[in-house]
């Protein structure tokens, strides 16, 4: 493949969570790609600002991930401006830091019906067109808190085995439709969720979380393999979990302090 080639030609993505981190980035890449970008985020300011900047045919719709009229008003709102969607990826979520004794029936429900339950509305929503296209590539981003246990996070756990699990199920109930669906689990990222003061130091974070590459990810590392799935280069690929990690969940963590983290 050529270096300069366009891998998402003619294609029209949409992007939730799109206003900041692995959600703006992957959203950029898309569009450098050649995609029609729909940036979707509750952050509306900077979620404009970001459809603004990438230019083109980028174009912001707001979104609440956990509302299903909201979904539909979307999907329907695409298909009758481009005729076609071709890729989801499932990117928002939130995050809940509390120990079982501390953590209400509220905290769980929120994370769940943001990181979980979205997802949902959002794969039931463009299933319809892309079922009628006979094509589509859903991309569900889990973490790696989606393949193993965080003391302390068991909220943020659970959404992230939900999505893995559901994953795998909507692989093999919509491959005959011609949808892929897979799950991407990125490690320890530089994003604002990770670092929301912006001054984490790469190396020492790798150490104490016990990342064998020596430093925590980029969101462009994680785009790039949202990218990939997105594109036809991975046209034989349903089911499957990518973990976006340096490493990290290949083997045990060496430092019982990393536990405390995504």
């Amino acid at each position: 493949m050529a270096h300069n080639m366009k891998r998402l030609e003619g294609k029209v993505a949409v992007i939730t969570g799109a206003a900041r981190g692995q959600g703006e980035t992957t959203a950029r890449l898309f569009a450098e790609h050649g995609a029609i970008v729909v940036v979707t985020d509750r952050l509306v300011a900077e979620g404009e600002a970001v459809a603004r900047d990438i230019g083109g045919k980028a174009v912001f719709i707001p979104l609440d991930v956990t509302n299903e009229q909201a979904w539909a008003g979307l999907v329907s709102s695409v298909v009758n401006a481009h005729g076609r969607l071709d890729v989801l990826v499932n990117n928002a979520a939130i995050n809940c830091l509390a120990p079982i004794t501390e953590m209400t029936r509220a905290d769980l429900e929120k994370v769940l019906s943001v990181n979980l339950i979205g997802p949902y509305l959002g794969i039931r929503a463009v299933v319809p067109q892309m079922t009628l296209q006979h094509s589509g590539s859903i991309i569900n981003v889990s973490s790696v808190n989606g393949l193993r246990g965080t003391a302390g996070m068991s909220a943020y756990d659970a959404s992230k085995w939900g999505v893995r699990g559901f994953s795998k199920s909507l692989a093999l109930e919509l491959a005959p439709g011609g949808i892929r669906v897979n799950s991407v689990h990125p490690g320890a990222i530089d994003t604002p969720m990770l670092n929301p003061n912006g001054d984490l130091d790469s190396a020492k974070m790798a150490q104490e979380y016990g990342i064998i590459m020596g430093r925590v990810g980029k969101s462009l590392e994680v785009a790039q393999a949202n990218l990939f799935l997105g594109s036809d280069e991975a046209s034989y690929i349903t089911g499957a979990e990518l973990a976006v990690d340096g490493g990290w969940t290949a083997g045990l963590l060496v430092n019982s302090r990393s536990l405390n983290h995504y």
